[in-house]
């Protein structure tokens, strides 16, 4: 039998690619196969289109052995090392990635998604220096690109730098009318805790949106709503929830906006769509609970019973360390060598800190792997503390085994805190202190206490209900679905924690 014409696999995989732009996954996938069956699995295309499939269908393991076997049938194509050093990135597997991205820029590939994926695993590898080259090149290549562009501003945020936004600005300049990239600028701004300049960028750019009008209409709302104009950001998503009403970021907005604005009834429809549309996105369980807090107080206190749900522990030291303070002061030397950067992040909670750049989870280090490990029968510890209750959104899901899903460090300087927030892809958080200032022993002014129950945006009647002193060698386990925050910290000592969420596996 005669083999098939390269135009009949090639024609697979370009509908494969046509049919993944249009959501249409399991299609793209057929396609690929087709493609692999005509060439009896020999063709590195085929399997380089079916890893793209696979990742945006959020298989990462299935995408990963994809591009392996491409790279085993062809093992200097740039395309595959590259796809696999950008999913091994986003797993953050720095080491690998580092080393496929590398070998696909040695072989000439020379494209700013490149560049931005050796950015963000230099980043994970703490190599702060050589990342921003990376991202200046991305840029450099693509200045309109608002990811490389939003990935160099916010690399130069956290490291101090006062004109992190200059290049995007300057490609702004060259190419004024670009939507896209007034729209991350906008973002940029909001971000960064500049909401006036950000409205301002929205405003003047309104006019001449045309189909992206919608975009930055919701972006305004945004803003509004963080200017604390609430009753003005409603009346622009309600607009947009009515012509957009699966759009889950739109639905959000608009129903912290009218909580926000003691709007319950009106807000709950929406919750309890949203509820039954993702039943384990835990946003939703937060808003329900927040929209029942006054009409059914005791509902309320079933999905926010902080003496039940809420638990602090101490910790068993893991061996080789004879005690909890010998392995804090281990952590202590080698956390500090993770917290390179001068501020946080522009997409997290904190304020005033750092955050390490990378999970711990996939940090090879053995201080912080025994630590992980002395974790694991504490949860098994709190999980047969809460029980099960199939009604229950927490506990209705505390069967079989957990696994943790992100870990990691936070350091609070002078004025340091966490503003209210959840974990949206959670199940169990946590905050496991490593070292504390002496100031949080004050229970009056209660310091760097974690704090519980109020809402990220101010809500009629929702203060702070519980609170939990950290102490070094403490572990506080709780619902990711709970609102939680820090007090500021006052003086100049540093508070260093460690953070992971749990979940089901």
């Amino acid at each position: 039998m005669q083999p098939p014409a390269v135009s009949d696999t090639q024609s697979e995989i370009d509908r494969a690619y046509v049919l993944l732009g249009t959501g249409q996954l399991a299609e793209a996938e057929d396609a690929c196969r087709r493609a692999l069956a005509r060439t009896q699995e020999r063709d590195a295309g085929a399997w380089i289109a079916l890893g793209v499939v696979l990742r945006a269908g959020q298989r990462a393991r299935e995408a990963e052995a994809a591009y392996g076997r491409a790279l085993r049938l062809d093992p200097s194509n740039r395309i595959a090392l590259h796809n696999l050093g950008a999913l091994l990135s986003q797993e953050e597997r720095a080491e690998e990635a580092l080393d496929a991205l590398e070998r696909a820029r040695v072989l000439g590939l020379n494209a700013s998604e490149l560049y931005i994926n050796l950015g963000r695993t230099l980043v994970q590898l703490y190599r702060p220096e050589d990342a921003e080259r990376a991202y200046e090149q991305a840029v450099a290549l693509q200045p309109q690109s608002p990811q490389a562009q939003q990935s160099l501003a916010a690399l130069r945020h956290m490291r101090g730098d006062t004109g992190f936004a200059r290049d995007m600005e300057r490609a702004i300049a060259a190419t004024p009318h670009d939507p896209r990239l007034q729209l991350a600028y906008a973002d940029l701004l909001r971000r960064s805790g500049d909401l006036a300049a950000s409205e301002a960028v929205l405003r003047r750019q309104m006019a001449a949106a045309g189909p992206q009008q919608a975009a930055f209409r919701s972006s305004l709302a945004t803003v509004l709503r963080e200017a604390g104009r609430p009753g003005e950001a409603e009346q622009i998503l309600l607009e947009l929830a009515a012509a957009h009403p699966l759009d889950a970021v739109l639905m959000e907005n608009l129903v912290a906006t009218q909580l926000t604005l003691g709007r319950t009834g009106e807000a709950l429809p929406f919750i309890l769509n949203q509820r039954q549309r993702a039943p384990l996105d835990q946003r939703w369980i937060t808003y329900e609970a927040n929209a029942i807090r006054q009409l059914d107080p005791g509902r309320y206190h079933e999905l926010f019973d902080y003496e039940r749900l809420v638990r602090a522990y101490d910790i068993e030291a893991p061996a080789p360390w004879r005690s909890v303070a010998e392995l804090n002061a281990a952590l202590v030397e080698v956390l500090q060598t993770r917290h390179l950067f001068a501020t946080h992040p522009l997409d997290q909670s904190l304020r005033n800190g750092t955050q390490t750049a990378r999970t711990l989870l996939t940090d090879r280090d053995e201080t912080i792997q025994a630590l992980l490990n002395a974790f694991v029968p504490v949860i098994a510890e709190y999980r047969s503390a809460i029980g099960f209750d199939a009604n229950h959104p927490l506990t209705s899901r505390n069967r079989g085994d957990v696994r943790f899903r992100g870990c990691w460090s936070v350091a609070l300087h002078r004025g340091g805190f966490h503003v209210n927030h959840i974990h949206p892809q959670g199940w169990i958080s946590s905050a496991y202190y490593v070292s504390v200032p002496g100031e949080t022993a004050d229970p009056i002014a209660r310091s760097g206490w974690i704090k519980f129950g109020e809402p990220r945006w101010p809500s009629p009647d929702a203060a702070a209900e519980h609170f939990i002193q950290p102490k070094a060698g403490r572990l506080v386990l709780f619902p990711s679905y709970l609102w939680h925050g820090t007090v500021a910290l006052q003086g100049p000592e540093t508070r260093l924690s460690v953070a992971f969420d749990a979940v089901p596996s």
